[in-house]
């Protein structure tokens, strides 16, 4: 028995630095050297200061600012530390009144406009970044309001900022909720 104990933990101890320590700083260090914006967290800075990440969704309330999908994760939502939906069913009585809530605000925002699903349920993760070009465009008549702009001018900036699909067949073509509203910002005074 004990001419196998000794080769087993040599093995495990081996095999334990191999994946568990070797691998990771292997693949870090090539991660660092090759995409270090993306391996550093794709963070957004702005005067010296982090904003934000181009990866993680943030709540944007203020009416002059486009809005991300909602968000269950952590008690206020867009807590990165507890990434996780909501774990309501469709039958949660609190769920359905979030989305009625929801629906109603959207509705007296842009009347006659179909609402978006993306504007009312949250995602899995509760930290989308992104969003479609038409939830955007959906919200442009209480931006336009809240900032002066006319629709022409906020659809340019949705143009300008939609990425498309990925080697124009994978995906779906998406606009970064958070450097749609920095370029908001850059482009017209800030609400």
């Amino acid at each position: 028995m004990r001419e196998h104990f000794r080769p087993a933990l040599a093995l495990l101890a081996l095999f334990s630095l191999l994946c568990g320590v070797a691998y990771p700083l292997a693949v870090t260090g090539i991660a660092q050297l090759a995409f270090p914006a993306q391996a550093a967290g794709s963070l957004i800075e702005q005067e010296g200061k982090v904003i934000g990440s181009e990866l993680i969704g943030q709540n944007f309330s203020q009416p002059g600012y486009f809005h991300g999908r909602p968000s269950a994760a952590g008690a206020n939502g867009y807590d990165a530390s507890v990434s996780s939906g909501s774990n309501l069913g469709p039958s949660s009585k609190a769920l359905q009144d979030r989305i009625a809530a929801s629906v109603a605000v959207l509705k007296a925002e842009n009347p006659g406009a179909p609402v978006p699903a993306e504007l009312v349920y949250a995602s899995a993760s509760g930290l989308d970044p992104d969003i479609a070009p038409a939830t955007a465009q959906f919200q442009i008549p209480r931006i336009a309001v809240a900032r002066g702009l006319s629709a022409m001018q906020l659809q340019a900036l949705i143009d300008r900022h939609t990425r498309p699909r990925f080697i124009g067949l994978i995906g779906e073509p998406a606009v970064n909720v958070l450097a749609l509203n920095r370029a908001l910002d850059a482009s017209a005074a800030a609400p």
